[in-house]
């Protein structure tokens, strides 16, 4: 039997992170987090999106796949997802910088 070896000369992507020796040092947190009003909101707008077929899981994979590693390893989790979501909806054209710009702004 042969196994293919052809994808450990591709460069890891920066959220590869299985087996990174920093990682492999650090404990695995395995208990529940309790999730924040912000994480809840950015799943509802995650799942409406994806109901009314304005963004699939996958747009939003590459999307979190497309954040800059500085940025990424300073993001949490639902930061990541809302930085991609804002991203594919900028790039659809489904919301415009001023209408963002404007959201932000009004709090």
């Amino acid at each position: 039997m042969s196994i293919d070896t052809t994808h450990e000369s591709q460069p890891r992507a920066m959220h590869d992170l299985g087996g990174v020796s920093r990682f492999l040092c650090e404990e695995v947190d395995t208990e529940p987090h309790a999730l924040t009003d912000f994480d809840r909101e950015v799943d509802a707008i995650r799942q409406i999106l994806g109901m009314k077929k304005v963004m699939s899981v996958d747009e939003l994979r590459r999307g979190i796949e497309a954040i800059p590693e500085a940025e990424y390893h300073a993001l949490s989790y639902y930061q990541r997802w809302i930085r991609a979501i804002t991203a594919t909806l900028l790039r659809k054209g489904v919301i415009t910088e001023g209408e963002l710009l404007a959201a932000l702004e009004a709090g």
